[in-house]
């Protein structure tokens, strides 16, 4: 079976990698959609360079909910979500790793971490960053 291209990044082809079934927490919508509000500004930031389909025409959600978590952005097409680690990840690396197995492990998507401080002071690297990631991983 052919797999289907998504964009292309770099002259490189990207291949869809949708994830079908992803569980689901109705709980947590009114906390996603508060979050969402919120506006952390690193995650602002970051939502200014990928919303309305502005990098490579990728789709990205924001405060996306899969199983009992809420995760900062989510590409539906790639199966991959993108996590800015700032101040509220400090001291919670045993429930970070414990998230990311469930999230890579048990449902088969990828996990990319960027610092809130490098999207706020070195945005142009982290996006030519991402870029090779998803190359890496999706081409």
């Amino acid at each position: 079976m052919e797999q289907e291209i998504l964009t292309y990044i770099k002259g490189k082809p990207i291949y869809r990698n949708f994830v079908k079934n992803l569980p689901y927490n109705p709980n947590l919508k009114i906390r996603a959609k508060n979050l969402r509000k919120a506006g952390n500004y690193p995650e602002v930031v970051f939502w200014q360079q990928v919303h309305k389909r502005k990098f490579y025409t990728i789709d990205f959600d924001r405060q996306r909910i899969i199983g009992n978590y809420i995760v900062d952005f989510y590409v539906k097409a790639l199966g991959l979500i993108i996590e800015i680690d700032g101040t509220s990840h400090n001291n919670k690396e045993s429930y970070d790793t414990k998230r990311e197995n469930y999230l890579c492990t048990l449902l088969g998507l990828e996990v990319y971490r960027i610092s809130s401080i490098r999207i706020l002071h070195d945005l142009e690297n982290v996006m030519t960053e991402l870029e090779n990631f998803i190359i890496k991983h999706f081409g």
